[in-house]
């Protein structure tokens, strides 16, 4: 196909021949509009709304007895989601638990697992995290009476655009107690080797914990098996959980038992939750370390989502995840070559996420076009558009026609009628 002109075609041939095409139809998709924003958050699963609906019903007809009698007992979900994760993340059932949001279980992790003391007491990070990983990181520094500006180390980039593994390893030393990075940069997409970092940290003793906001529900991942000590992830962006759906936590059961940070109703174990005594029995999985009472009506689409990704299967969806990105990768530097446009985001299958991210001078109205041509892509300051193709509900053709109208945008220039600069929200 690389040496031929693609075509609608051969989009066409590609969405006959794709073995997930089914689950487009799972989806809510308005029509006419070209979706390439999963990665920000994902499309509403006719089976999420099923499930979302089923636990308004609970309520309706059992009140408070929701908790245990209704048809998806409240009172278990959180370990039941947790269950269902797992698979997509390579851990085993008691490992996962979801609960909070991202950055409550990253602070929840962060003052269970940072323990410095006269030697160790940094924490390793980069400069190219999103910045709620930071502000929790310097925020965590400074209750321990550190200043982030001595205490947090962050790991440069060459490009501006990525990060090297083997300069981030060449920074861990006997002062770093505890290291936090993303599993895929959120502008360029680039995918960290969790498992070599993972490595050479606990060779020098530290603490692992990865943020999976841009992998989970786009790719496979071994974190049991790799021995990653904690992740945070939120579930409302691959996972289609909804807007603020509830977070997920992973620990490694060589950790159970350790009591939580920031303990809570919710972290005790179940049995002996409504003993009500005032010395806490932890919980001993994940489970543990929830803090307050699940969010029921943000926890209940994910268990509808959840039952297509176990359909779909993980490594399915990473497969077709890559073919597209190389699809429309391929289509930007035949179409729109000369138009200004760089590919921002690894090229090697193995480095690379679930998003395209082109770099443009003129980002900021171009998101702005393609919005008003019914494309809804993503923008990230300064300069980069972010496009995902969905696995589970973007086909090649949906690819093949947003190209065509960015073409038609740049052709026609009429990005040239909106100011450059980003939204309230990019």
């Amino acid at each position: 196909m690389k040496n031929s002109k693609l075509s609608r075609q051969h989009a066409i041939d590609k969405d006959q021949k794709d073995q997930l095409k089914q689950f487009k139809q799972e989806f809510y998709i308005k029509e006419g509009t070209l979706y390439m924003d999963g990665n920000s958050l994902g499309l509403l699963a006719k089976r999420a709304e099923k499930t979302l609906l089923t636990s308004l019903e609970d309520w309706k007809e059992h009140g408070i007895e929701g908790w245990t009698e209704g048809e998806q007992p409240w009172y278990y979900m959180s370990e039941k989601l947790g269950e269902m994760t797992a698979p997509l993340i390579g851990a085993k059932k008691e490992e996962v638990i979801n609960t909070g949001s991202i950055t409550t279980n990253l602070h929840q992790l962060l003052a269970t697992f940072f323990k410095p003391d006269n030697k160790r007491n940094k924490i390793l990070a980069d400069t190219l995290n999103f910045p709620s990983d930071i502000y929790a990181l310097k925020s965590q520094l400074r209750l321990h009476g550190l200043d982030p500006e001595n205490h947090l180390i962050q790991v440069n980039s060459d490009d501006g655009r990525t990060l090297n593994e083997a300069e981030i390893i060449a920074q861990m030393n006997e002062e770093t107690a505890l290291l936090l990075l993303p599993s895929v940069l959120y502008r360029s997409g680039q995918l960290l080797d969790m498992k070599r970092i993972t490595e050479a940290a606990h060779a020098k003793r530290i603490i692992v914990g990865f943020d999976l906001a841009h992998s989970i529900g786009a790719l496979p991942h071994q974190l049991h098996d790799w021995g990653v000590d904690f992740a945070v992830w939120c579930t409302y962006k691959y996972l289609n959980s909804g807007p603020g759906g509830v977070g997920g936590l992973f620990v490694h059961e060589k950790h159970f038992g350790q009591a939580p940070g920031l303990a809570g109703w919710f972290s005790s174990r179940k049995d002996k939750q409504f003993d009500m005594d005032h010395t806490l029995t932890p919980a001993e999985t994940a489970g543990a370390y929830q803090i307050g009472t699940p969010h029921i009506l943000s926890s209940a689409p994910l268990l509808g989502s959840l039952e297509i990704f176990k359909e779909a299967g993980i490594d399915s969806i990473r497969e077709k995840s890559l073919d597209q990105t190389s699809f429309m990768m391929e289509l930007i530097e035949q179409e729109l070559d000369g138009y200004g446009f760089e590919i921002a985001n690894p090229r090697e299958s193995e480095r690379r996420g679930g998003h395209v991210s082109l770099e443009h001078e003129e980002a900021a109205r171009i998101c702005k076009a393609l919005k008003e041509k019914q494309v809804i892509p993503d923008f990230r300051a300064p300069n980069v558009i972010r496009l995902a193709p969905i696995a589970l509900y973007v086909s090649y053709e949906d690819i093949y026609e947003m190209v065509m109208r960015l073409k038609e945008i740049m052709d026609k220039e009429t990005y040239k009628k909106f100011e450059n600069k980003r939204g309230i929200i990019a």
